[in-house]
């Protein structure tokens, strides 16, 4: 694992003098304390980078062994070439192997995690670079207490690596475009309208259809590998509100400190919150070779999904 977090830090003390809100009102919905905001210059492919290196360093691996990168980003650098492209020229590596980024937004790393399982199993890719890279300050509305208050940016990154034994046992992945205006940016590179390339939520929608899909993909992944709620180690979430990762932590059962929590410090990073916080976990030492790991997301389309690990 590899993670990034750009430099400047942003208090909810700050924000109370942007919109009206305070440091205790955001806490109290959230549970953020401050944030990670990119530089003006930093963009995702930055991000990618220096989580990229950092999980390449930790997986003792020169960056050509690697067969695929799948890279997942609502924030990509240019409409093309993709972000997991100028990734690949970033890292120097030169073996042609492929590279593409996946968008489902919150939930993109659990999608590109899934996509990479399946190159693993099905075109022998012995060695798969997935990362979550989002720069959400770009399209935050600064002005917009409903979300400036959450978004934030960094970037996290896994090394997967063929095996006789499975790491990953499962994932599951679903959406629903028909809730497509309840969390989104309304413009693109056809609108003609000049709308604001800034997010929009309807937020108490948002939060109550989040905890209920997060619900039904905990029974949907435990009945699958036909496991029980106790044989869960650690649960790692989308880190998106603190009283949706409890609502998932209570239908599993599981007391908080088996939870992996970075939202107070990170913010809600997008695509990056989980390998972000599975980088963190691991590196304190709180997850352990041989745990069993839930992880969770929910994000914009909606799209949700899920995958049981054992590290």
């Amino acid at each position: 694992m590899g993670g990034y977090l750009p430099e400047r830090i942003m208090t909810n003390v700050e924000l109370e003098s942007m919109v009206d809100t305070s440091d205790d009102w955001i806490h109290a919905r959230t549970g953020i304390r401050k944030r990670h905001i990119a530089a003006a210059d930093e963009t995702s492919c930055d991000m990618a980078e220096q989580a990229a290196i950092k999980a390449l360093e930790a997986a003792n691996l020169d960056a050509n062994s690697i067969d695929l990168i799948v890279l997942a980003t609502t924030t990509p650098d240019l409409v093309f070439p993709s972000t997991a492209c100028l990734l690949q020229k970033r890292l120097g590596i030169n073996n042609r192997s492929p590279a593409f980024d996946v968008q489902a937004v919150c939930s993109g790393f659990i999608y590109a995690l899934s996509i990479a399982d399946k190159f693993i199993k099905t075109d022998n890719c012995q060695y798969i670079l997935v990362v979550g890279s989002d720069v959400n300050s770009k399209i935050t509305d600064w002005k917009d207490r409903g979300t400036c208050i959450i978004f934030a940016d960094g970037a996290g990154a896994m090394v997967l690596e063929a095996g006789d034994k499975p790491g990953i046992y499962s994932t599951h992945l679903h959406a629903n475009g028909a809730y497509n205006e309840m969390l989104y940016v309304p413009s693109g590179i056809s609108d003609a309208n000049g709308k604001p390339a800034v997010m929009k939520m309807r937020g108490n929608k948002v939060f109550k259809i989040a905890v209920k899909k997060l619900g039904e993909i905990v029974d949907e992944t435990l009945a699958y590998n036909e496991l029980s709620k106790a044989d869960i180690d650690w649960l790692v979430p989308h880190q998106a509100n603190i009283r949706i990762i409890a609502a998932t932590a209570k239908k599993l059962d599981l007391p908080m400190d088996k939870v992996v929590q970075t939202i107070a410090e990170h913010g809600n990073t997008s695509a990056g919150s989980i390998p972000l916080a599975m980088d963190k976990a691991i590196r304190a030492g709180d997850i352990k070779d041989g745990d069993l790991l839930l992880l969770e997301a929910f994000g914009g389309g909606f799209t949700w999904g899920s995958a049981l690990i054992k590290y």
